[in-house]
């Protein structure tokens, strides 16, 4: 991949992360945080994919990462419900 590549990638991170910040400030309700976990998944496979150079490597370790991905996202969304439920 080319340097220019590596500058649109990142470009795009940028954006991703400005859309995360406003999100602080514009009322999305119930969305927010369905909204915040889509961002966070979408940046997460960009960096792993591109800059951890897995999209060229071996799929056991794509796999790897994308469970450990879905492992996390499910321990987060159970300690929310747990907090949720106890408060």
């Amino acid at each position: 991949m080319s340097n220019a590549g590596y500058v649109r990638i990142a470009l795009v991170l940028a954006a991703i992360t400005a859309l995360e910040v406003s999100t602080y400030y514009v009322d999305f309700g119930r969305l927010f945080l369905p909204a915040l976990l889509i961002m966070m998944v979408i940046k997460f496979i960009m960096v792993v994919s591109y800059f951890m150079h897995l999209k060229f490597d071996n799929k056991l370790f794509s796999w790897i990462f994308y469970a450990g991905l879905i492992l996390a996202i499910g321990v987060y969304c159970v300690a929310l419900a747990t907090f949720h439920f106890f408060s």
